[in-house]
């Protein structure tokens, strides 16, 4: 037998058992021991919902059920769940997003003539064949931009760590 291919006597038989109400594991237990297969609960239940026999049961909450002034339950319609859907806001466009700025007036040097020691904050490259060009102003020690940048590029606390000074690696032999 392949697996995922049902003949149509255990499908008949699928049928027959869901009708009398019975659960997914009684049913492939039922069918295991009539046909001598070896279907899972979880075969059983795909194999029921590609049937088209799968009823959908809406579980609330009792805390949440709204009731008439005589104490009855009303019945809601059954909407479809939508877990996984973003809240409506999402949906909008976001609004422009203002940058931060910093008082420099960038060089706008290309890549090819930026020197050793210059400011390597980008500009441009946002639009199609838009060239990219750099600050260009001198860098900070350890950094690789200029003091306004280096200021707008990192975190709190990044820095003591860039300040303690180089790493030195040793090699260490295996036992």
């Amino acid at each position: 037998m392949e697996p995922g291919h049902w003949p149509s006597e255990h499908s008949d038989a699928l049928r027959d058992y869901f009708l009398k109400g019975m659960s997914y594991a009684d049913i492939g237990r039922q069918i295991n021991a009539r046909f001598g297969t070896a279907y899972t609960r979880n075969a059983v239940a795909g194999r029921a919902k590609r049937l088209g026999l799968i009823v959908q049961v809406r579980v609330t909450s009792p805390s949440i059920v709204p009731t008439s002034p005589s104490g009855a339950c009303l019945i809601l319609p059954h909407r479809p769940a939508s877990l996984n859907l973003p809240p409506k806001s999402a949906l909008k466009p976001a609004a422009p997003v203002k940058l931060r700025c910093v008082g420099v007036q960038p060089r706008l040097v290309p890549l090819v003539e930026l020197a050793r020691d210059d400011c390597r904050y980008p500009y441009g490259g946002d639009k199609d064949g838009e060239a990219i060009t750099f600050c260009g102003h001198p860098r900070q020690p350890g950094s690789s931009y200029c003091a306004p940048h280096a200021r707008l590029t990192c975190r709190a606390g990044a820095g003591a760590a860039r300040l303690a000074g180089p790493v030195v690696l040793r090699l260490v032999s295996a036992a």
